[in-house]
Parts: structure tokens; C-alpha cells; sequence
């Protein structure tokens, strides 16, 4: 069972990167180039912006956080932080209190 008082860090250092293709799918002996170097925040950020189709062809590379955070993140866990990011800030932002499995530490200014 994960830490109920687990807290992601979305301002921890992470870096987005891209799987070399052709035609629409990874090169298997290829190795990703990263895209960008900042916090996992910023990373979901610009991951977000690619097209949908396009997912698959990226991942995240971080340093672990708990059972929720992995070392290198998949565009479906991607998606899945990106979906409990948003609802975290939405909650605070309404004034409700993010706790459990729904806490999000706040980015560094």
C-alpha cells in the first residue's frame, strides 16, 4: 500500500525525452534525445503540448519519489500525474485541502 501521506514534487529535476521514429513508431536500437531539461512540472508541461499522437515517443526521466514517482515515466503515467496534478491545484484553488493520495507538494517559485 503506498505512503497516504506520500507528496509528489513537481518541481524536481526531470528531463523530457524523445524516442527516435519512423514511421510513427520508436527505432528499437535507437536511444531518446532529451527535449527538455527542467523541473517534472515543466516536463508535463511541454509533454502535454505534443500531439497525442506523437505520446508514446516520449518519457521522463527523474529521481524516484516513492511508489509513485518511477525513474523514467511513461507517457501513460505522464498522463496520469499531468490528470492528478490538475485536480490538486483545482481543489486549493476552490480552498479545499488537498490530503492522502491527493497531495501535491507546491512548485518552487
Amino acid at each position: 500500500m503506498a505512503d497516504r501521506d506520500a507528496q509528489i514534487k513537481f518541481d524536481a529535476p526531470a528531463v523530457l525525452r524523445k524516442w527516435p521514429s519512423l514511421n510513427k513508431g520508436r527505432i528499437s536500437n535507437a536511444t531518446p534525445y532529451s527535449i527538455v531539461e527542467g523541473t517534472l512540472d515543466e516536463c508535463i508541461r511541454e509533454f502535454t503540448s505534443k500531439p497525442t499522437s506523437q505520446h508514446h515517443l516520449y518519457e521522463i526521466h527523474t529521481a524516484p519519489q516513492g511508489e509513485l514517482i518511477l525513474a523514467v515515466l511513461s507517457a501513460e503515467q505522464i498522463i496520469e500525474l499531468a490528470r492528478l496534478r490538475d485536480f490538486a491545484l483545482r481543489r486549493v484553488a476552490a480552498g479545499e485541502p488537498c490530503g492522502g493520495r491527493d497531495r501535491v507538494a507546491p512548485d518552487s517559485p
